[in-house]
């Protein structure tokens, strides 16, 4: 990984299946969140953050993962926050595309 705010897929899913406590934060925008998913994320569009992200201050100490669908707009996300006061925050590297390739085959690209 070339940059210290990025998680890897293989990580992410790790941490699912041990049921880790951290919120998974879905920034791309409605459209392609309603098209396909990672459950049990939440959508918080990059397009709404700045207006909308009083929202996350209740999980500011907690550990937060963004996605998105190819990695860029995640880790804009994850460093934003990170200027804001949110230290536990991570990209997922390679979005759902790269879920949708090495995790889960049957998730829809596009």
């Amino acid at each position: 990984m070339s940059d210290p705010l990025e998680i890897t897929c293989r990580e992410v899913h790790e941490k699912l299946a041990r049921h880790d406590a951290f919120l998974l934060l879905d920034c791309r925008e409605q459209d392609e969140y309603d098209l396909v998913r990672i459950e049990p994320s939440q959508l918080l569009p990059l397009s709404e953050l700045s207006r909308r992200v009083d929202e996350l201050h209740p999980r500011k100490l907690d550990e937060i993962v963004v996605y998105c669908h190819h990695g860029g707009r995640s880790l804009r996300v994850a460093r934003w926050l990170h200027s804001q006061g949110f230290h536990n925050v991570k990209s997922m590297a390679g979005g759902i595309d790269e879920w949708a390739q090495s995790i889960d085959p049957g998730l829809p690209r596009y």
